[in-house]
């Protein structure tokens, strides 16, 4: 009797083993796919309807090199804004939207960048490209959470297409202190390339 009743603990001890082991083991494989999936997140559509296109090709830069097209925008808080006014700085020029996940992960980053090289003059403006059914409030509020203090600029019907289309979020333009774009990125970079581009940026564009 006492071995029947051995034997039987031993296999619910078993199972409750399997058991174990089959959840670890699913819990892992989900985390690893979650680490997948955000690994994969890069590249976002602009627009989110509209264009039906399937190209799967990464955005080629297409100012890199050429002057940094002009323009002016509203701010959060109703002032105009020129990239003009940071004539003489090495600015980033960032595009992101409130629904773009990528762009609200590197966006504490630049805040990080902002204040660490700020002796240097870099500055940040962010423009977002969402549109009017995105009220001020929710895109401030959003750049809030996320740690922002540099300048948010709201898109008007003209910057998008300035700057190549901007099919694709986040989308980065690194401007010289003589206004030529040193560097365009399309999608999320890690932190280290993004203070690479920094430094890059720093260290051109004439006095």
């Amino acid at each position: 009797m006492k071995r029947s009743a051995a034997v039987v603990a031993a296999v619910v001890v078993l199972i409750a083993l399997l058991i174990w082991a089959g959840v670890h083991n699913r819990r892992e494989r989900m985390l690893a796919e979650q680490k997948a999936e955000a690994d994969h997140i890069v590249l976002q559509k602009a627009a989110p309807a509209g264009d039906a296109s399937t190209s799967t090709d990464s955005p080629v830069p297409a100012l890199r090199g050429k002057a940094a097209p002009a323009f002016t925008l509203v701010n959060l808080e109703g002032k105009k804004v020129s990239l003009a006014d940071y004539k003489g700085k090495p600015v980033l020029v960032n595009f992101w939207a409130t629904w773009c996940a990528p762009c609200k992960l590197e966006m504490p980053w630049f805040e990080e960048f902002r204040t660490k090289y700020a002796a240097q003059g870099f500055e940040i403006l962010g423009v977002s490209m969402d549109d009017e059914t995105v009220g001020k409030d929710e895109i401030g509020k959003v750049a809030k959470k996320a740690g922002v203090t540099y300048p948010i600029l709201l898109q008007d019907d003209k910057i998008g297409k300035q700057y190549g289309g901007v099919d694709y979020l986040p989308m980065s333009f690194y401007v010289g202190k003589d206004g030529v774009v040193v560097e365009e990125t399309a999608g999320l970079a890690d932190k280290d390339q993004v203070e690479a581009h920094i430094k890059r940026l720093l260290a051109a564009g004439g006095q």
